[in-house]
């Protein structure tokens, strides 16, 4: 069975954000991808992620994500300006794989917006699991 937390809220691209949407906007949020896009994935071995002061639209590409698979881009399910990149990803990226929603985060953004997010049910109904 997926994890997905009740909490998260996630884009149609496979990312999460740690607000629901309505309280996004003026809010720091954290980013990173869900356990869907991981598994599909496979081991991630580097991630190029947004630098801070970046400013990010949702919807749009801003970064990406190399696994022993493929290379995917990272699209940003809100807007604003990223203010924190995750470290830790450039020593170990597989936090991505190991730990999805905890320290496997990618960036922090300052938001002016959200973009179309669902909550968890929703995006299980969409990706049939």
């Amino acid at each position: 069975m997926v994890n997905l937390p009740k909490e998260l809220s996630y884009s149609a691209d496979h990312e999460w954000v740690n607000a629901a949407p309505d309280a996004i906007a003026g809010a720091t949020v954290r980013v990173g991808i869900t356990e869907v896009a991981s598994d599909a994935l496979g081991e991630v071995v580097f991630v190029d992620a947004p630098q801070v002061g970046d400013t990010v639209t949702a919807g749009e590409a801003c970064g990406e994500i190399e696994s022993t698979k493929s290379v995917s881009d990272l699209i940003s399910p809100v807007s604003g300006e990223v203010v924190a990149v995750n470290e830790a990803l450039e020593d170990n990226p597989t936090l991505v794989n190991d730990d999805t929603y905890g320290e496997g985060w990618i960036f922090e953004v300052a938001a002016t917006e959200a973009g179309e997010l669902m909550d968890a049910d929703a995006y299980a109904e969409q990706n049939k699991i």
